[in-house]
């Protein structure tokens, strides 16, 4: 039971993680994506990950940013991380954001609040809008005015006349299509071979 009870319970580390020692072994090009690893490596060890799975390591996109935010060939000498673990899977983040990062989860956070206002909005619009469609259908399907055979009797020709003139365009497609010669699918001359020897 005690096993259980550690798996269940929520551990909250805060470490400094050196990154310099992980990307100085490899060439600039990789050294943000080796900083990403080391990370992760640091973690696996110290957070008891006894069979050093590194999948089990999830990376806040605010962390991943300041890592890549002076581009691929200069990651930072240092982090500040916090880690939480939930269950296997180890969850990390910046401790602080620096001001970039503060401004855009701001700004973002902003937008998203828009966006479901904006949703909630246009829900409570179309359930108005739903009701007034269905309303108006209702008045529709009743029978307001009964048809005068006169109306009924102009109907019934307009549809004769339309079946008539669909049938009269298929014998002239018809008789199209039998004075047309047939293309013949042989090509009109042979192509060369190659000569025999």
């Amino acid at each position: 039971m005690a096993k259980e009870e550690k798996k269940t319970e929520k551990v909250e580390r805060e470490f400094i993680i050196p990154l310099r020692r992980g990307w100085e072994k490899v060439p600039e090009y990789q050294r943000a994506n080796r900083a990403i690893k080391t990370i992760k490596q640091f973690l696996v060890r110290h957070m008891k990950v006894y069979d050093r799975d590194l999948n089990k390591i999830r990376i806040d996109k605010y962390l991943n940013e300041s890592i890549w935010i002076r581009g691929i060939k200069k990651p930072p000498i240092k982090v500040r991380v916090k880690a939480f673990r939930d269950g296997e899977i180890i969850k990390v983040e910046l401790s602080e954001l620096p001001e970039k990062l503060k401004f855009k989860k701001a700004k973002l956070e902003k937008r998203e609040q828009k966006a479901t206002e904006v949703v909630t909005k246009k829900k409570a619009g179309k359930t108005e809008e739903v009701q007034k469609q269905e309303e108006k259908t209702k008045e529709e399907t009743r029978p307001s005015v009964v048809k005068s055979e006169e109306e009924i009797k102009e109907e019934k020709e307009k549809k004769a006349a339309v079946v008539q003139a669909g049938k009269e365009m298929e014998k002239k497609i018809a008789k199209r299509e039998k004075h047309q010669t047939k293309i013949s699918k042989q090509p009109k001359r042979q192509f060369r071979q190659a000569l025999q020897k």
